[in-house]
């Protein structure tokens, strides 16, 4: 009997501690997306106004497009990942006509919160269930926004150039 106490606790010390590891991994992923936001709202904040709609070559989506499109994807990844209805269709924040600075920041950080707010409902077994990604990809919630964050990161780190090209010296990396 005292071994199956023993084991019974171990097993229950085991399920905590997996449960809190979890559940701060939950917290890491709130973090990481809060720094990213931050991150692209200096991006937003160095381009001047009326570089919004540079583009590097002429088949290339604006410095604006790319902000709006990084947050469609924004949209659909955690949504995806999150059971929640977004509140913007897909390809719907790239083709707004006001692709004003003021319009595309509030749109921008808008899906941020998005994301950042529906993260923050998710448990940790949720985390790990699995969802299919575009009616296509099988993974888990988890990976769903590790490439929604890979994502953004991707095309947030495009508009460097787009600064460069305009004379500006972007933010400094935001790692931690």
């Amino acid at each position: 009997m005292k071994t199956f106490k023993v084991l019974i606790a171990v097993c229950s010390m085991l399920l905590l501690s997996n449960f809190s590891f979890a559940q701060s991994s939950v917290d890491d992923l709130v973090k990481e997306w809060e720094r990213a936001k931050a991150y692209t709202k200096e991006y937003l904040d160095a381009m001047p106004e009326k570089n919004y709609n540079d583009k590097p070559t002429p088949e290339m989506r604006s410095f604006a497009e790319q902000m709006l499109h990084l947050t469609d994807a924004n949209y659909g990844f955690a949504s995806a990942a999150t059971g929640a209805d977004s509140p913007v269709g897909m390809g719907e924040s790239e083709k707004t006509t006001d692709k004003s600075k003021e319009n595309v920041t509030k749109l921008v950080m808008a899906g941020y919160d998005f994301v950042i707010e529906n993260i923050k409902k998710m448990t940790p077994t949720q985390l790990n269930e699995n969802v299919k990604l575009f009616g296509k990809f099988e993974m888990t919630k988890g990976t769903v926004l590790d490439k929604c964050f890979e994502h953004q990161t991707h095309h947030r780190g495009q508009t460097t150039v787009y600064l460069r090209l305009a004379g500006i010296t972007p933010p400094q990396e935001k790692l931690f």
